[in-house]
């Protein structure tokens, strides 16, 4: 018989894996000891002897060397440069700004007292007073960016008939201007007792005291209604223009201390010094000639002998007078 034992199916397959380990661990010690490449500034660097293989034990810890590039052969721009992360603005964090700086405009715009509006100062008038015209607009202490030119414009017509043209200008910090033109007073019309200023153009509006020169008339009626223009900023006369022009044209013949009368029916006339009343309608036209007419008519009565109550000269070609009931 022979001396060798057999080996069993078992033993052989553990033989075998026992190879195989020992292969692969010395497999791994070659690769951790491997020379690293040298660079091309490092080229005349003496190179390391090849460390001695030393096989490891089966139940000792693992060791691995790990070559790493020399401080030398990296970029100086590394080692100099610091990379800080910049930061991101989203849409959300823009739109988080401009409402901030909205706001804040909005704040200041309402609070500041440099933009808020002391008074008006109001040029051209001569009539009305700044005082007036203030209290009108009523604009004291508002923001500057609130007012509306053409508003107040229309205001200041609407509330002062007296005002042909009004014209606003608004600027910053707190500046506002008002320049006016007026209508002249021409005619005082005395009324129910009461008294009012008439214009050329035969709107009417509120007196300011006396005014030396106007056309004094003593109504005893109301006068028909005149029609209105197409503006309708533009308040509707009173009178007529062929009114305001008779009574123009009588003024110049009117006997001192004597007020222009008016009769709806009879029109414009006064009482003379000389014991009647004489009318000569509200037209302007022929005036002259109405006058002429008047005092031929007044020469015959007196040479004759008749104190007539009333003389009518409305029409000239048919004048008429009317004695005492």
């Amino acid at each position: 018989m022979s001396d060798k034992k057999e080996l069993s199916r078992a033993e052989l397959v553990r033989l075998r894996r026992e190879q195989e380990h020992a292969n692969r661990m010395n497999r791994i010690a070659k690769e951790a000891t491997r020379p690293v490449p040298v660079s091309a500034r490092t080229k005349k660097a003496p190179t390391t002897p090849k460390a001695k293989v030393v096989k490891p034990k089966q139940n000792a810890r693992r060791r691995f060397q790990i070559a790493l590039p020399s401080v030398r052969s990296m970029p100086r721009a590394n080692l100099r440069s610091v990379s800080i992360p910049r930061p991101r603005f989203g849409w959300r964090m823009f739109s988080f700004i401009l409402a901030v700086v909205f706001g804040a405009a909005l704040y200041f715009a309402f609070n500041l007292p440099q933009l808020r509006v002391t008074e008006a100062q109001v040029t051209g008038n001569q009539v009305v007073t700044p005082a007036d015209v203030n209290s009108v607009l009523n604009i004291a202490g508002q923001p500057i960016f609130l007012l509306a030119p053409a508003d107040l414009e229309t205001r200041l017509r609407l509330n002062y008939p007296e005002l042909v043209s009004v014209r606003v200008s608004v600027a910053f910090p707190n500046l506002v201007t008002v320049d006016v033109r007026e209508r002249k007073p021409a005619i005082r019309w005395e009324q129910g007792g009461g008294y009012t200023w008439v214009a050329e153009d035969g709107v009417a509006f509120k007196p300011r005291g006396e005014m030396v020169g106007l056309v004094s008339v003593v109504a005893e009626s109301a006068p028909p209604v005149a029609g209105g223009g197409t503006d309708p900023l533009t308040p509707a006369p009173f009178i007529s223009q062929d009114m305001v022009q008779a009574l123009k044209g009588l003024a110049g013949h009117v006997p001192p201390g004597q007020s222009i009368l008016y009769d709806a029916r009879m029109g414009f006339g006064w009482n003379d010094p000389r014991g009647w009343r004489a009318y000569f309608g509200a037209t302007p036209n022929d005036i002259e000639l109405k006058m002429r007419v008047y005092e031929s008519l007044v020469a015959s009565l007196t040479q004759r002998g008749i104190r007539p109550a009333l003389i009518n000269v409305t029409y000239p070609t048919a004048p008429y007078y009317r004695m005492t009931k």
